[in-house]
């Protein structure tokens, strides 16, 4: 059975790929997940705010009392005071590269223009074979317009990716007028790849002490609908690589983004669940799964039921779904 694919350029041995999570902060799960068959492993996030704190602390402690006497030299703090967040993840790239034979992702999540392009050059200079932009962002100013929120995006990949020579995907969300135009933009903006989605971590209420609370929900399979329906319409129609991530817990899970026409399947939500040896279980599936209906390979399973190939494409779209609440069973 082969289950080779290529992703953003990349060749992987497996389209089953670890996306970012806290099991990437340490070199040796991030050797497990290699062992366990992962294609690829995206690294946990570093963030637009980390950056801009690090700046801010750089700033400052470069600046203050520099007026004053010689001993303001004394002031400085020691480099490791303050980057310590993008010296250590550029320090994990460069450990990753040397540990394991996987592409090693490295991931920016963040919503401005700003400094990125540096920081995601020095990301490359440190041996990541690619860059996931993750644009996760909630505009809350009622005077913004939604072609503004949409064109800050799309510059914010166009810098970066104009930046780099390693290729780079693009996070989003699906919250977007015209989902499929902005697909079309941000390969247009030099994006090679698409991850969708990005899933918005909604806060709670503690109703006993009153407060406003993180509230972190693992994916469960039913979240796979939207990035499998996204998928099935894009594909082919723009000529991107496309990852599906959020939903991904078994094999069949796996072989229903590959059949639409994604080029790999991330999971994270089940491997913190059940323990990174789940990816083993999840490759078993995928293989009995194609064994079972006669797939020697993902590049012959890739895009079979995507909508430009479906008998019915209509059912990736509003006919569909007038006839999934006609045809609702009642008690």
């Amino acid at each position: 059975m082969n289950l080779q694919t290529e992703y953003l350029g990349l060749k992987l041995r497996s389209p089953l790929v670890a996306s970012a999570s806290p099991l990437s902060e340490k070199i040796d799960n991030i050797k497990r997940l290699e062992d366990v068959g992962a294609g690829a492993v995206v690294l946990y996030s570093l963030f637009e705010e980390q950056l801009r704190r690090e700046q801010l602390a750089l700033h400052h402690h470069t600046t203050f009392g520099t007026e004053s006497y010689a001993e303001a030299l004394s002031y400085f703090p020691e480099p490791d005071e303050y980057h310590t967040g993008s010296r250590g993840y550029l320090d994990l790239i460069r450990k990753a590269k040397q540990s394991v034979d996987i592409p090693i992702i490295a991931s920016l999540n963040g919503t401005t223009l700003g400094s990125w392009e540096k920081f995601a050059q020095q990301i490359q200079a440190a041996g990541a074979d690619a860059l996931e932009l993750n644009l996760y962002s909630i505009p809350t100013d009622l005077d913004t317009h939604g072609w503004e929120v949409e064109q800050t995006d799309v510059d914010i990949v166009r810098t970066v990716c104009e930046s780099l020579t390693i290729p780079v995907a693009v996070k989003l969300s699906p919250f977007f007028s015209n989902m499929a135009n902005m697909a079309k933009r941000f390969k247009e903006a030099g994006a090679k790849g698409l991850v969708l989605f990005n899933r918005f971590y909604q806060p709670d209420i503690d109703l006993e002490a009153l407060e406003v609370r993180p509230n972190v929900l693992l994916s469960t399979p039913q979240s796979l609908r939207l990035p499998l329906r996204w998928i099935a319409i894009l594909y082919k129609r723009v000529e991107i690589d496309f990852a599906g991530t959020s939903g991904v817990h078994t094999g069949e899970d796996a072989a229903k983004l590959l059949l639409v026409g994604a080029n790999v399947t991330m999971m994270a939500s089940a491997l913190l669940r059940n323990g990174i040896d789940h990816l083993r279980i999840v490759e078993h599936g995928l293989t009995d799964w194609m064994e079972r209906h006669e797939y020697e390979s993902v590049a012959q399973m890739r895009g079979a039921l995507s909508q430009i190939h479906s008998e019915s494409p209509a059912a990736f779209e509003r006919a569909q779904y007038i006839k999934a609440i006609m045809n609702y069973p009642m008690g």
